[in-house]
């Protein structure tokens, strides 16, 4: 039985969170502290390896976040990496040797890829061991990781609710204590989105800041960016840091290694509402103004700011997502050569059918999202961070946003939701979900948003490691 049908049927889901902490070779340590105490020798690679199998398959009991279980984990030769012997997952839908690459779609029977994405290369590069593939939604379009036919990823906070998208799999896996930090990417969302359903920290770098992810170099305008989910700050500082040395872009600014707040204040614009008319919820609204609040004690300035984009900046975004729902649908051959686009989930046919009937409108469309870069430019005038909600109201329960939902529905629904995050992708600029200092009513967290100009992030993880030095986040075993 679907999530949707048995919504439909008036059931009411018992609220039950899930985690797999416990005392093993991972114990409560995060990939900074794990990776310490391998090359401490307190605990081997290969008992960390082990112990995370064996909460990956507990987690992944009631969650439904793997893809892909390898039986023999994918140790590699990176022994001085950051994360060397720390456990992890790649995203399905990122080429990892010897391993289908599935997209989240049934379109398809995906083959074993025959080498490494240039990402994957630099994820292992940090020493990580692979121990497969997690779940995401249809090639990644969708902000919860949910499916016509089989289970959805639940939220490990509250498994009746939706884990996000498009990462969903690796945030529930990070969430539940399964593994440390997991591979995420963004093209819409798609790393804060997960993060800030499940508690955890999710920085979409700068476009260019990692290896160029290789579906999203070939699109007119390059929304695609790749990095990872964690459960602290210093976690996602040290991914990046670590990634840095095997890519280094000479067009920006080098990050280095960020270990903690800086001294210096900060001018916070706060952002409340979402440009695109789409109002925050209550919970949401108070978690971002209670957070101001918060730095307002910490000295920095916070006033309010008006990002005055385009008023066509939404529907222009819709049909750019569904010119790639259609460039998928007219060279998914390239993926298996049993694609069937007819097999594709409502919401790509949706959106494609959205791209057919407005395909004329394209030079239009692009011309005004690359002008949005000017729109942004000028909001952080006398500003060094924007401050918003991730997202427009909290994680929704199963079904709602399931790709079953007739597609002026769905999409409606996801518009209302997905109301502030794209915004970066278009313009290329990184932002980062942190959670909120309190949960909804449901035992659920709220992810805030600091986003930055291009190439600043540095000055957004220093403000998120002060903002969880001076409040924590949340724990999933304090449910």
């Amino acid at each position: 039985m679907t999530t949707s049908e048995e919504q439909s049927q008036g059931r009411k889901e018992t609220r039950t969170s899930v985690h797999v902490f416990r005392d093993d070779a991972l114990g409560d340590l995060d990939a900074v502290g794990l990776a310490a105490a391998i090359r401490r020798g307190e605990v081997s690679a290969a008992e960390v390896a082990r112990d995370a199998a064996a909460r990956v398959r507990d987690a992944d009991a009631q969650l439904d976040a793997v893809q892909v279980h390898l039986d023999v984990p994918a140790h590699h030769d990176a022994d001085g990496g950051a994360f060397a012997g720390v456990p992890t997952f790649v995203k399905d839908n990122t080429d990892f040797a010897g391993l289908p690459t599935g997209h989240g779609s049934a379109a398809f029977v995906p083959r074993p890829a025959r080498r490494h994405a240039g990402f994957t290369r630099q994820l292992l590069s940090t020493g990580v061991t692979v121990l497969g593939k997690t779940r995401l939604p249809e090639f990644g379009f969708s902000p919860s990781t949910e499916f016509e036919e089989g289970p959805p990823v639940r939220n490990p906070w509250n498994t009746g609710h939706s884990a996000g998208g498009s990462s969903g799999g690796s945030a529930a896996l990070v969430a539940a204590g399964a593994v440390p930090v997991a591979h995420a990417n963004d093209g819409g969302g798609s790393i804060r989105i997960p993060a800030a359903c499940c508690g955890l920290v999710g920085l979409k770098p700068t476009r260019g800041r990692t290896v160029p992810n290789a579906q999203g170099r070939q699109l007119p305008i390059d929304i695609v960016v790749d990095g990872v989910v964690s459960r602290t700050v210093r976690d996602s500082a040290a991914f990046l840091a670590a990634a840095e040395l095997h890519h280094r872009n000479p067009k920006l600014p080098s990050l280095g290694l960020v270990e903690g707040p800086s001294d210096r204040r900060l001018r916070i614009g706060l952002l409340v509402d979402s440009p695109n008319g789409a109002r925050t919820d209550d919970a949401t609204r108070a978690a971002v103004t209670d957070t101001a609040r918060r730095l307002e004690g910490l000295g920095h300035t916070v006033t309010p700011v008006e990002l005055a984009i385009d008023p066509r900046f939404t529907e222009d975004f819709l049909t750019y997502w569904g010119l790639l729902s259609f460039l998928i649908g007219a060279t998914g051959r390239t993926m298996g050569a049993e694609f069937d686009r007819h097999r594709m989930d409502g919401l790509s046919r949706g959106l494609r059918a959205t791209y057919v009937a407005n395909w004329r409108r394209t030079p239009g469309v692009l011309r005004r999202l690359r002008r949005t870069r000017e729109a942004y430019a000028a909001a952080f005038r006398g500003l060094d961070v924007i401050l918003s909600p991730v997202l427009a109201h909290t994680s929704p329960p199963l079904g709602h946003l399931n790709p079953s939902v007739p597609y002026a529905t769905l999409i409606e629904r996801i518009l209302a939701y997905v109301a502030f995050t794209p915004v970066n992708n278009v313009v290329g600029t990184p932002s980062i979900s942190v959670p909120a200092a309190s949960l909804t009513p449901e035992g659920l967290p709220i992810g805030v948003m600091f986003s930055g100009r291009p190439g600043a992030e540095r000055t957004l993880l220093e403000l998120a490691f002060e903002l969880e030095a001076a409040q924590g986040f949340p724990g999933i075993r304090d449910v």
